[in-house]
């Protein structure tokens, strides 16, 4: 018996790439039927070249990799929905053919690290602040002009809470939350930020798996109101030369539906442990959240990006905000990563910190109470590294994020951006621009 409605056509099969690029591959419903428990061919090309379909060269090319095998993406039937009439969506995860997870499968790395916080009796909650730019120009207009000087939608002017946006800003947003109901993904808020044209919209928090795939799935949405619409959005990082954009994430440990981040006086024993292990893997984890290059140009003082390895209760500043003194609501703000990341390697970094925090009951250092911008690396307070390679020898340093994320995927992660800063550098980036036509060119759409 078919899964799908009457109106059903076709099914697109959905997965992300390690770029967090959202990929999918079209089927009619005879065959979505007969492979959907077998899987579907997917060439492991796929994490094998980068956002300009160059391959990718630097690094070893494990059995799965490098001879353009089939990997099959096995859908979830659980992440099945009416996309629009006539076609199905199906979320699914990356699997060789012995029945192993495809080493980086994104999306299976984030279910093994949530079933190791469930071998502790925890089970994660999170939600995500999605940062956007919206513009006046359609996708056509803004690539014949290389994604420079583009109209805002709704206004020259930033602000932040404003309501007096013009009115094609907000029938673009109310146009996307009324898709995201459509297709079951649940979202709590939206309002403009900072920028002009830019917007934050926050999905309800859930578990991580669920997030991650409405994550992906919102910016999809975003995408094809846009067009439809004639306008175009961004996730790029800093899609102008002027206010950057983020992805908050927000999270805490539930053990038999008691909030265990939550204490009558403060952070919990739970939640300092776990605050312990996410700074004690900052500095490795800021090359997989801040995944291009242009991720790196947030990183300016006093403008809200965090800029040092830092807490505090409450404090913005900080990299990772401890809400506490509710019992629902106690939860870690991760204020790193970008608006470019993959949403299930972001998820993935923070679960890992999470986990060798509360295993190994790691002591936080002492809070920042103060404003954490500006502070000098003085040992006691590190600075958060601001390029792409410092990241990345962090990543390929840290002890803790190669037992919990792997060795396979540390080496692959760091090679491929070892492979962007190459690229970077060698075919007509600028490292001295505020904004370069190279980075508007590779970024802009994608992921």
């Amino acid at each position: 018996m078919s899964d799908h409605p009457q109106s059903a056509r076709r099914v697109r099969l959905e997965a992300t790439n390690h770029e967090g690029s959202l990929l999918g591959k079209n089927v009619t419903l005879a065959k979505f039927d007969a492979g959907k428990e077998s899987g579907f061919a997917f060439a492991d090309i796929l994490f094998a070249i980068d956002l300009s379909n160059e391959i990718v060269l630097g690094d070893a090319f494990p059995d799965w990799r490098g001879n353009i095998y089939d990997i099959h993406m096995v859908p979830d039937m659980a992440t099945l929905v009416e996309w629009k009439p006539g076609l199905d969506s199906v979320i699914g995860d990356y699997w060789l053919k012995d029945g192993r997870p495809v080493p980086i499968c994104p999306r299976n790395l984030v279910r093994r690290l949530v079933a190791r916080l469930a071998d502790h009796g925890y089970t994660a909650t999170a939600a995500v602040e999605i940062e956007a730019t919206l513009f006046e120009e359609s996708v056509q207009e803004a690539r014949k002009v290389g994604y420079r000087d583009l109209t805002p939608l709704g206004g020259s002017a930033g602000a932040t809470y404003h309501v007096a946006r013009s009115s094609d800003w907000v029938e673009y947003m109310e146009a996307v939350v009324d898709r995201l109901d459509s297709v079951g993904i649940s979202w709590e808020a939206w309002t403009d930020e900072a920028a002009p044209g830019q917007t934050e919209l926050n999905l309800a928090p859930t578990d991580p798996v669920t997030l991650c795939d409405g994550w992906a799935r919102t910016r999809q949405v975003m995408r094809e109101v846009a067009f439809q619409q004639g306008h175009t959005v961004s996730f790029m990082a800093k899609p102008t030369a002027g206010f950057g954009q983020g992805a908050h994430i927000n999270i805490s440990l539930q053990r038999d539906g008691v909030n265990q981040f939550f204490a009558d006086d403060g952070p919990s024993e739970l939640m300092e442990h776990a605050v312990g292990g996410l700074l004690a893997t900052m500095e490795g984890a800021t090359s997989i959240v801040l995944p291009q290059i242009t991720s790196y140009r947030r990183l300016v003082d006093l403008t809200g990006p965090p800029t040092t390895v830092s807490w505090g209760v409450n404090n913005k500043t900080a990299a990772v905000r401890a809400i506490t003194g509710h019992p629902k609501y106690s939860r870690l703000e991760y204020r790193l990563p970008g608006s470019d990341v993959n949403p299930y390697f972001a998820l993935a970094a923070v679960l890992a910190g999470v986990l060798a925090g509360t295993e190994r009951q790691i002591e936080p250092p002492a809070q920042v109470t103060d404003m954490a911008w500006c502070m000098p690396d003085d040992g006691i307070v590190k600075r958060i590294p601001d390029t792409m390679s410092k990241a990345g020898a962090a990543l390929a340093a840290d002890p803790l994020l190669r037992e919990y994320l792997g060795d396979e995927f540390v080496d692959f992660w760091v090679a491929s951006r070892r492979w962007e800063w190459m690229e970077f550098h060698t075919k007509g980036g600028d490292p001295f621009a505020e904004l370069s036509q190279w980075e508007s060119t590779r970024y802009f759409e994608l992921p």
